[in-house]
């Protein structure tokens, strides 16, 4: 079994910030599987980094009258922040810009050039005398040949969609001067990709774990024919080619990017100390080396960049290529160019990240486009990761600190409850899920051991068994807390913050942090715990504005009087009875981030005992009142029938504090 692992996620284009697609297509998904594979303790690299040449980022430069460095500058810090608040957790994050990157590719250029692989082709390209250059495709506009759109691009034209060359334009124009440019040749080196297709298609050929969208797409290029590729251009910013009489030509970036993984590991391991153990990534056969990407990036991982390392020779090639589809908005695919998106900057500063991360991960494109939303976001931490994950942790943790002074307790029967063989068959399914970039399932198999947990406390019913052996209770709560231990190794992939945040509360180090510990005992009774706190405070977002239409009947109230009325979950943490009443039961709740006391008229139906721990419905923004004496901050809900009262009360799957509507 191979347990080298070289993982990498797309260079992102430093032209722009990143949105949420780019996330959901490449950087998540290559998250959650290193974070697992550390996990599992195998010997792994995560190299990514900024992809900072070509056309569009000097006619940025242009536009702004900056330089181009001015421009990646900006772009490179600004994603490689929002990629730490988000939890990205690249071993190194580089860029195409630096020094190193720049050598890489010269030695990777001259290695084709020396073995005259290399064809040296003239061709016909459009001049400008007075910028005194050759024009590239997006340095020229003029008027499409297609539809006349009088500003056409001279790759595309934006008005019919038609791909074009800067020849093919009328009346082109320089869109750095205004000159209309002249005919010349120029000479540049192409790739040849064609030769290298019979190769290419035996190599994917033996992929019969590879998804099916990324086959498709290749074989769809196969079908056409492969065609040879320039791999030099007449520009002024990017990787200078190194033979003689090129001047004013750098290595095309389609080239040069990919070769930023090789370069950006040689980076790493020299900060390491350990500059030549590069090569043992890239060079030896015992790597894997998967790249994640989006769909539109298939071409250059899937074909080209494995026929330069072909064509080079030495290097290993790509295991896997789970290649995402796109994530969408409102229905439309999220695009930089566009400013149709979610900039991630943003939405950190808005949102706790793990919410994010669960959120795009619950719902990644892995085999189809998917959608994303606001309301489902909402929908995710409240009725999920609130719910279910924080709501089972919340309930034990707050148990054992009301019940066992704030320790765990002590276990002394060596009898082992059936929920942890369940726990370890999970943990199984999970891992296949894993090894098979399905993390959309990884995620809910995951979730089953959450809800499982909430079922196994509900079932076990501490809060009655405390009454009559305290012993016993005990070993239910220690039982609870170690799955809590469990869930946080089981849910780091997705959620790494909220993962440290439980070792905290649990008072454990990261001695037992590996995946082979899920479903095994390895909390000390004893330990003290640490200070709790709600790990998903409900959501709440802006309502949107809708006109009611509201029938004068008797009785009736408007939809605005309703809505001064607050309800929302509670859960009760003390319950005990009113001396010298009949009929009252005071009850300490926690609601949210806020603990109430009620004083409430059900003790002729309900035990303090009965109460305590039940998950309540109250009136939260009741004005305080007193009953004998002692001060109510709220009401709970209730039904009566025959002269029986039966408290509201919701099931283990919704936390305390969300919202009742």
């Amino acid at each position: 079994m191979k347990n080298r692992l070289l993982v990498t996620a797309a260079l992102p284009y430093a032209n722009g910030y990143i949105h949420l697609g780019h996330i959901a297509g490449a950087y998540l998904p290559a998250d959650i599987f290193v974070r697992f594979k550390r996990l599992c303790d195998e010997e792994i690299i995560f190299v990514c980094g900024s992809d900072e040449h070509g056309t569009a980022i000097e006619i940025s430069a242009m536009k702004e009258s900056v330089s181009p460095k001015e421009i990646i500058d900006r772009y490179h810090f600004a994603n490689k922040d929002a990629f730490d608040k988000l939890g990205i957790s690249f071993d190194i994050y580089s860029r195409t810009s630096n020094e190193i990157h720049h050598k890489t590719s010269q030695d990777f250029f001259l290695n084709l050039f020396d073995k005259d692989l290399l064809i040296q082709k003239t061709e016909k390209q459009l001049y400008s005398e007075k910028d005194k250059r050759f024009l590239a495709d997006r340095f020229v506009e003029g008027t499409c040949p297609v539809c006349g759109y009088e500003e056409a691009r001279g790759d595309q034209c934006e008005s019919c969609g038609s791909n074009l060359t800067p020849l093919e334009l009328k009346n082109p124009k320089s869109k750095i001067s205004g000159d209309t440019p002249v005919v010349k040749e120029s000479m540049n080196f192409f790739f040849p990709l064609e030769a290298f297709q019979p190769k290419l298609e035996e190599w994917i050929k033996g992929k019969a774990n590879w998804k099916s969208n990324v086959k498709n797409y290749c074989e769809g290029w196969f079908k056409t024919g492969l065609k040879d590729r320039a791999i030099t251009r007449d520009l002024d910013w990017g990787v200078k080619v190194p033979v003689k009489n090129t001047e004013g030509k750098v290595i095309y970036v389609w080239f040069e990017a990919p070769i930023g993984y090789i370069s950006a590991t040689k980076e790493l391991f020299i900060q390491r100390g350990t500059p030549e153990k590069w090569s043992e990534y890239w060079c030896e056969e015992d790597t894997r080396m998967i790249h994640f990407i989006g769909k539109d990036n298939i071409i250059f991982h899937a074909i080209v960049f494995p026929a330069m390392l072909m064509a080079h020779g030495g290097f290993v090639l790509a295991e896997n290529i789970p290649a995402n589809e796109f994530l969408n908005l409102d229905g439309a695919k999220l695009s930089k160019s566009k400013g149709h998106g979610i900039l991630v900057k943003d939405v950190v500063e808005s949102f706790n990240p793990d919410v994010v991360r669960y959120s795009v991960a619950s719902n990644m494109p892995e085999n189809k486009d998917s959608d994303f939303s606001w309301e489902d976001l909402q929908a995710k931490n409240n009725n999920e990761l609130a719910a279910i994950l924080g709501n089972f942790i919340n309930r034990t943790v707050v148990f054992a600190k009301s019940k066992f002074d704030n320790k765990i307790p002590t276990r002394v029967s060596k009898e082992i409850p059936e929920i942890f063989s369940y726990i370890k068959s999970q943990m199984k399914i999970i891992e296949e899920c894993y090894n098979n970039y399905k993390f959309r399932d990884a995620l809910n198999e995951t979730m089953n051991i959450a809800r499982a947990a909430n079922k196994y406390f509900n079932d076990s019913e501490p809060w009655k068994v405390i009454k009559s052996d305290e012993a016993k209770c005990g070993e239910i709560i220690n039982d609870c807390l170690q799955i809590a231990h469990s869930l946080a190794i089981a849910v780091s992939p997705v959620i790494p913050f909220t993962s440290d945040k439980i070792l905290k509360v649990l008072g454990k180090d990261t001695t037992d942090f590996k995946w082979e510990k899920i479903g095994e005992l390895v909390l000390l009774g004893g330990t003290e715990l640490g200070e709790n706190e709600i790990l998903f405070p409900q959501i709440e977002l802006p309502a949107a504005k809708e006109e009611e239409t509201v029938v004068a009947e008797d009785n009736l109230i408007a939809i605005d009087d309703f809505k001064k009325v607050k309800l929302a979950t509670a859960i009760v943490i003390n319950a005990e009875a009113v001396p010298k009443s009949k009929k009252l039961l005071k009850l300490k709740v926690k609601c949210g981030s806020k603990e109430k006391q009620i004083i409430a008229g059900i003790a002729e139906h309900y035990s303090a005992e009965q109460m305590l721990n039940k998950t309540v419905v109250i009136v939260d923004n009741l004005k305080p009142a007193k009953l004998m004496g002692l001060e109510s901050q709220g009401m709970l809900l209730a039904a009566k029938i025959d002269g029986k009262l039966k408290v509201i009360s919701v099931d283990g799957e919704i936390a305390d504090g969300a919202d009742v509507s």
